[in-house]
């Protein structure tokens, strides 16, 4: 049985209303359908470590197959063990749980049918190690973490390791880590979250192998992420999609990472579609190394030192769409980590890719290229409209570079040129689009309207 904030406080005020007021709270009310926290023995305290009264409350619980109704207040702990199928309530924003040394508030190992809601977890300033959660949940389906908020936290707000769930409507400001890590996921959907001030990444779906994975990462609010771990790119995002195939990122709000915000590394099958997404320090939606298949639609870039990238052909990186995005202002970054003076491309891809359909505003340098050197296969740029780009498309001309289709796109202002054959980012050829260019073998230019 789900008891929420109004069936709690109903169900308080008849078990009153039937009592005399000294024997109200005289007995759990487990006939009531919950078992009240307080009549088990938890005193809210600024000061007094509880752990133990927690854990006898939550294994009584357990026992019964019955929610735990946290009362609203502190209750200092850590350590705490969840059994199967345990239920934990709070008041939202009124019931904390505070860690009272440097381990995680709740852990489980087994956590089937875990629910936690209406929580505040506090980490209190305790130092938790860099591979620890403030709350850790393993090996369970059917998880749920919902309205609950962490703050003050070391390493990982929440960390889950073969969960299958849904973490939904939860708030996490200021993690050392992640906010939320997820390895190696058995149908997760991490859904309308709001984070704030991660130290390296917003939300990590991660494996330990490669394989499928098929988690949702859905209309969650992700801002202001930093990259305290230091790297090239594995930390600095607002999500960070590793090894983990088939992954849906789709509808969030993404602002000021210090990266990228959507990065998958050997994610093949990822689908990046309808995020919105500003103010970020390299690569804003990228698809890198050894992956196969991303479909990155639908997305608004405003402010990054590129806007996508699917690259890594040499790694095996291929097969794509990129369709129907819209990209501004993509120049080198203020706030990037590692200076880039290649940055400012609207869309980059090397292999197997359909790029259509896109609108590319104001980028320093190209606003599309195709292949990097002879790593250029398969790729067809159509119906695009590219503006205020000094270069409006290259693509590699590169001696071994394969075969590309340029046709019918809208380019405008392009002072370098609309169309040129690229060796790297030095542009070799004059305009392609003008009659009488040089021609390649493996590249066609055609239709496109040049302004």
């Amino acid at each position: 049985m789900t008891i929420n904030r109004r069936r709690f406080v109903s169900l308080s005020v008849a078990a009153a209303a039937g009592a005399p007021a000294s024997a109200a709270f005289a007995a759990p009310a487990a006939d009531a359908g919950f078992f009240d926290g307080r009549q088990l023995g938890l005193r809210p305290s600024e000061t007094e470590d509880q752990t133990n009264a927690l854990q006898r409350a939550v294994d009584q619980a357990a026992s019964a197959r019955l929610p735990l109704m946290l009362p609203p207040g502190t209750i200092r702990a850590a350590g705490v063990i969840l059994p199967q199928g345990v239920q934990l309530n709070g008041v939202a924003g009124a019931t904390r749980l505070v860690a009272s040394r440097a381990k995680p508030i709740l852990a489980s190992t087994s956590a089937d049918n875990v629910h936690l809601a209406g929580i505040t977890f506090d980490g209190g300033g305790q130092p938790l190690n860099g591979n620890t959660g403030l709350v850790m949940l393993t090996g369970g389906d059917r998880v749920r973490v919902t309205d609950c908020e962490f703050i003050g936290v070391s390493s990982f707000a929440l960390m889950l390791d073969r969960i299958g769930g849904e973490v939904t409507g939860c708030s996490i400001l200021g993690a050392g880590d992640a906010a939320i890590f997820s390895l190696d996921a058995r149908g997760l959907t991490v859904a309308r979250n709001r984070i704030r001030r991660a130290g390296n990444n917003g939300i990590q779906i991660w494996r330990r192998e490669n394989g499928d994975d098929g988690s949702l990462v859905t209309d969650n609010r992700i801002e202001e992420i930093g990259a305290q771990g230091g790297g090239t790119g594995q930390n600095g995002n607002g999500i960070n999609v590793f090894r983990a195939a088939n992954v849906t990122v789709r509808g969030n709000r993404i602002h000021n990472c210090i990266f990228s915000a959507v990065r998958g590394n050997a994610a093949s099958g990822m689908h990046v579609t309808e995020n919105t997404c500003s103010q970020l320090g390299e690569v804003a939606l990228y698809a890198e190394f050894g992956f196969e298949g991303a479909v990155i639609s639908g997305n608004t870039v405003d402010g990054a030192g590129h806007g996508i990238s699917v690259t890594n052909f040499n790694e095996g990186g291929r097969l794509a769409v990129v369709q129907g995005n819209i990209l501004r202002n993509i120049a080198p970054q203020p706030y990037a980590r590692i200076a880039n003076e290649t940055h400012g491309v609207g869309i980059f891809v090397e292999a197997d890719t359909a790029v259509t359909g896109n609108v590319i505003e104001k980028t320093a340098r190209v606003g599309i290229m195709a292949g990097w050197g002879r790593f250029l296969r398969d790729v067809t740029i159509t119906g695009n409209v590219v503006r205020s780009a000094p270069i409006g498309i290259g693509v590699s001309v590169t001696s071994g570079a394969g075969a590309a289709l340029v046709a019918n796109n809208m380019i405008s202002g392009a002072t370098r040129g609309a169309v040129l054959g690229m060796e790297h980012m030095d542009p070799v050829s004059g305009d392609l689009t003008k009659e009488g260019a040089v021609r390649y073998s493996q590249l066609v230019v055609t239709g496109n309207r040049v302004n």
